[in-house]
């Protein structure tokens, strides 16, 4: 008798053949009562009626098509197998769970004893009825385990033959756990840039999808077009001019799958808007990320940094360099340092790309979180045609939506176009539709109001803080914003990071945001920590904290 892990509901019967029968199922559709089904391997000529013609095994449920036009052959009893080729497979040790599919469980552990070399080509296994009745499962359910696996080549069966496990060199070796690349999870995580998780709208998010893919017009669902869904960008355009100060209509606006998406729209590839050949080196602001600087780099563009200070970047000094045509900043909330760019300097910054005939690129990567007095409107306003505004939902909602927007001068929206291609293959139109409903039916604001009053609870809880445990710490970049950048002691950050890593806490130092070619006679390099105060959860930010003043050096 088959030897399984799974108890029959009862006892099973032996056949004078030897092989285990279970109580005998009603009578099916196209099978007449006291006929045996060929496929176990008891039918012969004397029991079936005259004219009738053998009975299949039925196909694995919701399969359909040549694969199961050839179901487990005739197979004979146990008794009837002897003198055949292969062993006669009479005992079969299979574990199978209590829970779950029946059928899905017995393939997936007729397949495990293949693939780990424990049923050998060649071995035959038992008559479906004998397993079925030793496993207490229907019939039904061990016939189609058998048709799909010889389907997917795992067993072979041929009429006078039963079914046996097909012929391989040898058993498939298991794999090997394949390493990961990536760190662990950090104990404590205060890396910028990144929104609180946990904080994502889910019902809010879901029910605007609902009620956005309810009103969506049929042709919604066919290919995207590549300046994005009408809907969002009428709706973009409505928020854009209310909460940003952004000058714009729909038909100026080019939906895209993030900043880095608009940057390589601009600058790479063969269809480039502004290529490196004739758009000569790209100013930027001496600290920025070094991932948007490599993405220029590798697409052949030369960036020269503007030193900073505390009115921001220094402005000047792109009408002493005449190869400079398009300068790259972020005039709200300069990234990483902090702080606004100074009114006349905005005003200076437009007037060189009027006299030059040039572009500035304006990064608002988190225009909406001001805390201390109204957000400062974007610079696009000041002139829209000398002006490309850069926004995305990645601060604001999450990084995970990957989408993002392009107001463009009225000169440039076909040439982006031109680069994006006849049809959109980056951003969802569903996931625009539900960000046109979400923003539409205010459930953005209420979230980013939410959220602000949150980070600011948070920043506050930070400066608290090292108040109380490193007075002696400065705190700069706190007006706006999801981080802050802690001044330390010249010489002492590389050993606060290594103090950081030590206790399982993630952050960054302000030296890995410092343009290599950033003079020291033009801004001194300093020392410091930029610390994501938004991206731990609520339950986890206190130890954050703690273990962040815990690292911090004492004064001198």
């Amino acid at each position: 008798m088959t030897d399984t892990s799974v108890d029959p509901p009862r006892t099973p019967r032996r056949s004078t053949a030897g092989a285990a029968e279970g109580p005998r199922p009603a009578a099916r559709r196209g099978h007449r009562p006291g006929t045996t089904r060929p496929d176990d391997g008891n039918s012969t000529a004397a029991t079936r009626p005259a004219g009738t013609r053998p009975t299949t095994a039925r196909p694995a449920e919701g399969a359909t098509g040549a694969a199961h036009a050839a179901p487990p052959a005739a197979e004979p009893s146990v008794a009837g197998a002897a003198g055949a080729a292969g062993p006669a497979g009479a005992d079969l040790h299979l574990d199978l769970p209590a829970t779950g599919s029946r059928r899905s469980a017995l393939m997936d552990a007729l397949r495990e004893a293949i693939r780990s070399g424990r049923l050998a080509p060649g071995t035959r296994l038992p008559p479906y009825r004998a397993l079925a009745a030793d496993l207490g499962i229907a019939r039904n359910t061990a016939a189609d385990a058998y048709a799909e696996l010889v389907a997917e080549g795992w067993l072979t069966a041929r009429q006078g033959s039963g079914t046996t496990v097909a012929e391989r060199a040898e058993p498939v070796p298991p794999t090997r756990a394949r390493r990961s690349s990536r760190p662990p999870r950090p104990a404590h995580d205060l890396r910028q840039g990144q929104p609180d998780a946990a904080a994502f709208p889910r019902t809010a998010w879901l029910a605007a999808g609902r009620r956005a893919l309810t009103a969506a017009p049929n042709e919604a669902f066919g290919p995207g077009d590549p300046q994005g869904r009408r809907e969002l960008r009428e709706v973009l355009a409505d928020y854009l001019a209310r909460a940003r100060g952004v000058r714009t209509d729909p038909d100026r606006i080019v939906v895209c799958s993030g900043f880095a998406h608009a940057l390589r729209l601009l600058f790479d590839g063969p269809r480039a808007v502004l290529p490196a050949r004739t758009a000569g080196p790209l100013a930027v602001e001496g600290y920025g990320l070094a991932f948007h600087r490599g993405l220029l780099a590798a697409a052949g563009a030369t960036t020269r940094p503007l030193p900073l200070d505390e009115h921001g970047a220094r402005v000047g000094g792109l009408a002493e360099d005449p190869e400079i045509r398009t300068a790259l900043l972020t005039p709200a909330h300069q990234f990483p340092t902090g702080g606004p760019l100074h009114p006349g300097r905005r005003a200076a910054v437009v007037d060189w790309a009027r006299g030059r005939g040039g572009l500035v690129l304006e990064d608002d990567y988190d225009g909406e979180f001001r805390y201390d007095r109204q957000p400062v409107g974007a610079l696009q306003g000041l002139d829209p045609e000398r002006v490309v505004y850069l926004g995305t939902a990645s601060k604001s909602l999450s990084p995970a939506l990957r989408l993002g927007w392009m107001v463009l001068p009225d000169h440039l929206v076909d040439r982006v176009l031109a680069a994006k291609g006849e049809r959109e293959a980056w951003a969802s139109a569903l996931d625009q539709l539900t960000l046109a409903e979400f923003i539409d039916s205010g459930g953005y604001d209420r979230h980013v109001r939410r959220m602000r009053r949150r980070y600011r609870d948070r920043r506050d809880r930070l400066v608290g803080a090292l108040a109380e445990h490193a007075p002696h710490i400065e705190v700069t970049g706190i007006a706006a914003g999801l981080h802050a950048v802690l001044r330390l002691a010249p010489g002492t950050e590389r050993s606060v990071l290594k103090a950081a890593a030590y206790r399982g806490l993630v952050l960054d130092g302000l030296a890995d945001y410092r343009h290599p070619l950033l003079a020291a006679e033009a801004m001194p390099a300093t020392d410091g920590l930029v610390v994501g105060y938004a991206t731990p959860p609520d339950h986890a930010y206190p130890a954050a904290l703690e273990a962040l003043c815990a690292i911090l050096p004492p004064p001198l």
